[in-house]
């Protein structure tokens, strides 16, 4: 009979230690799953404020530069699919083209000379630099807290626990793969 209670009082604490251990490993699970999510809430905030930017961008050179309807109607059709991009894959896409949009009117701007030198528009420009910036930053760090919560999930014993508590793999937030090419910059006025 002492046999019995002895080997359920060592099942007894085995229970207890491994309930400590899963309540241990699933709140260590919450707290990284919280440090993603505000890292990319902090990468949509900079989007936010680059989206907020940007109209005012446009109306500035739309005062001097009222022909170039083509480059101004792709940084709107751009900014608006940002605005309604609802993933971390979305979002990506939809700031690749928004990049690609305010380098073609960087490219326009350069045809202006009084354009760049409109107090309104460089304050804007650097504004909008600095926002780039953050973004950058906020991607690297969203990215990083990724790295770290999809490690513990794919680790032993983190995978059995995510397994039972159902925490998935996060997705990092990707550039595009146009990315890796060079712009096409054309100076000389022509299409596309």
């Amino acid at each position: 009979m002492k046999k019995v209670s002895v080997g359920l009082g060592i099942i007894g604490v085995f229970i207890v230690v491994f309930g400590f251990m899963l309540m241990s490993s699933y709140n260590n699970f919450v707290n990284l799953e919280e440090n993603v999510d505000q890292s990319y809430a902090q990468i949509e905030n900079q989007l936010q404020r680059r989206l907020d930017l940007v109209p005012n961008l446009v109306n500035t050179v739309k005062g001097y530069a009222a022909h170039e309807e083509e480059v101004i109607a792709s940084i709107s059709d751009a900014r608006a699919r940002l605005a309604g991009a609802k993933t971390p894959e979305e979002e990506a896409t939809a700031n690749a083209e928004l990049s690609g949009a305010l380098s073609r009117l960087l490219v326009v701007v350069e045809n202006y000379p009084n354009l760049k030198a409109d107090r309104q528009f460089t304050q804007l420009m650097d504004e909008l630099a600095g926002t780039e910036n953050r973004i950058a930053v906020a991607r690297k760090d969203y990215n990083d807290q990724v790295a770290i919560y999809n490690k513990k999930v794919k680790s032993f014993p983190g995978v059995m626990i995510a397994a039972i508590t159902g925490f998935d793999e996060k997705e990092y937030f990707e550039a595009d793969p146009k990315a890796s090419e060079a712009p096409k910059v054309d100076f000389g006025g022509g299409n596309g």
